[in-house]
C-alpha cells in the first residue's frame, strides 16, 4: 500500500476514534477549554519566520521559555544559576500577544547537595534572576506564571518542596511545576509538590541506557503503566508531548551517550533496521567520534505514537481547562510535522 494512502487511513481512523470517544462521553463531561502552547528549549531565543508562521497558523498564545538552569557548583559548594538564555528582542511577541512563562530547570543533584539552610537564599536568587531577565527582555509583559522543572525523588522531595514554598512566598502569582510519569504512579512516596498546578511530561518514559529499549522517548505500552490513577492526582494538570528525536550510542552493548543531532548519511554507517545503525569503521561525524562496532539507536516522536498517547491521556484527564505544550518550538523539528498533524494532536483534548 502506498505510504500516503496508509497515512491517510491512519489519520481517518484516528479522527474517527476521537469522535466516537467524545460522542460516547459528551453527556458525562462538558467541552474542555484547551490552550495551545510550545516549549522553547534552546540557548538563544530568536524566532525565525518559519517558527512564527507555525505560531500564527496554530493560534499559539503561550510559550514556555527556559530562562536558565540551576546546578550544584562543587568548587563553591553551593547551587548556582547557569546557562541563561540569550534573548533576542523582537516585537513579534507583543504585537501577537504571546504569553511567556519562564521555566527554570533545577538538577536533582543540586537538590540532593544543597543544605536546608541555603533553601531560602536559593529561592531569592532564582526569583531575582528570573525577574531581571523578564524585565530586561519582556518589559511590556506581566509575568503571571513561572514554572520550576525538576525531576525530584522521594529522597529529595522535602528540600525541593521547601524550595517551592519559598519561591511561592516571593509573590509569584501562579507557580507551576513539571510532573514526571513516575511521580504520578508512585505518588505516595514522591509526594505532591506545593504548587498551583502541574504539567505532566509525557515523554522520556523508557530506560534510555538499556540497549533493549525500543523507544525511550514515547512508547504507548510504557505510558499505560503510569497513568491508571491519573484522574486522582491532587494538582490540576496540563500536558507536555514530544516532537523531538535523537540517537543513542552503544559500545559493546553499553550506553555511551546521547547524540541530539547527527547527519546519518555517511559511508561508514550501515542501516540495520528502521531504528538501528552499525558503525563499519572509526569515523567522526559532527564532532562525534564513533568507533567500529558501535551501534546507534534512533528514537523519534512519531506522529502516530503521539496521537495514541494523546488519546490515552484524554481518557484519564478530568480537567475542564487544560494547556497542551508540545516540545519544542524549533524549525528543524517542526518541519517534520505538517500543520494539520499538530492541529490534530491539540484537538484530541477538546
Amino acid at each position: 500500500m502506498p505510504f500516503h494512502i496508509s497515512k491517510f487511513i491512519f489519520l481517518f481512523c484516528s479522527s474517527m476514534m476521537a469522535l466516537l470517544y467524545f460522542g460516547g462521553c459528551k453527556e458525562k463531561q462538558h467541552q474542555r477549554n484547551v490552550e495551545r502552547s510550545f516549549y522553547y528549549w534552546k540557548s538563544v531565543f530568536a524566532l525565525n519566520n518559519f517558527e512564527k508562521q507555525r505560531i500564527d497558523s496554530l493560534k499559539i498564545k503561550t510559550i514556555y521559555l527556559r530562562f536558565f538552569d540551576v546546578d550544584w557548583d562543587d568548587k563553591k559548594h553551593k547551587p548556582l544559576p547557569i546557562a541563561p538564555v540569550n534573548i533576542i528582542k523582537d516585537d513579534y511577541l507583543n504585537s501577537h500577544k504571546i504569553n511567556i512563562i519562564p521555566v527554570v530547570f533545577i538538577t536533582n543533584e543540586c537538590i540532593q547537595k544543597v543544605d536546608s539552610t541555603q533553601i531560602n537564599l536559593l529561592a531569592d536568587q532564582i526569583v531575582s534572576f528570573m525577574q531581571t531577565i523578564a524585565k530586561n527582555s519582556f518589559p511590556n509583559q506581566k509575568i503571571n506564571e513561572v514554572q520550576i522543572d525538576c525531576d525530584w525523588s522521594a529522597s529529595t522531595k522535602n528540600k525541593y518542596f521547601s524550595l517551592l514554598n519559598s519561591i511561592k512566598k516571593s509573590g509569584i502569582s501562579v507557580l507551576s511545576v513539571t510532573i514526571r510519569l513516575h511521580q504520578v504512579k508512585y505518588l505516595s512516596s514522591t509526594g505532591v509538590p506545593p504548587a498551583d498546578k502541574g504539567l505532566l511530561m509525557c515523554y522520556n518514559m523508557g530506560n534510555l541506557t538499556n540497549s533493549a529499549t525500543k523507544n525511550s522517548i514515547i512508547e504507548i505500552n510504557e505510558l499505560k503503566k503510569y497513568i491508571h490513577n491519573l484522574a486522582d492526582y491532587p494538582l490540576p494538570l496540563d500536558v507536555g508531548l514530544p516532537l523531538f528525536d535523537w540517537y543513542i550510542l552503544f559500545r559493546n552493548n553499553q550506553y555511551k551517550g546521547l547524540i541530539k543531532t547527527l547527519d546519518i548519511i555517511d559511508p561508514n554507517i550501515k542501516k540495520i533496521d528502521a531504528e538501528h545503525y552499525f558503525i563499519l569503521k572509526d569515523t567522526s561525524i559532527n564532532n562525534f567520534d564513533l568507533k567500529k562496532g558501535d551501534v546507534l539507536r534512533k528514537e523519534e516522536s512519531k506522529y502516530e505514537e503521539v496521537v495514541k498517547a494523546a488519546i490515552q491521556l484524554n481518557k484519564k484527564l478530568n480537567s475542564n481547562v487544560i494547556r497542551i505544550a508540545l516540545f519544542h518550538l524549533d524549525s528543524v523539528t517542526l518541519s517534520k510535522y505538517p500543520t494539520y498533524e499538530l492541529e490534530n494532536i491539540y484537538n484530541i483534548f477538546h
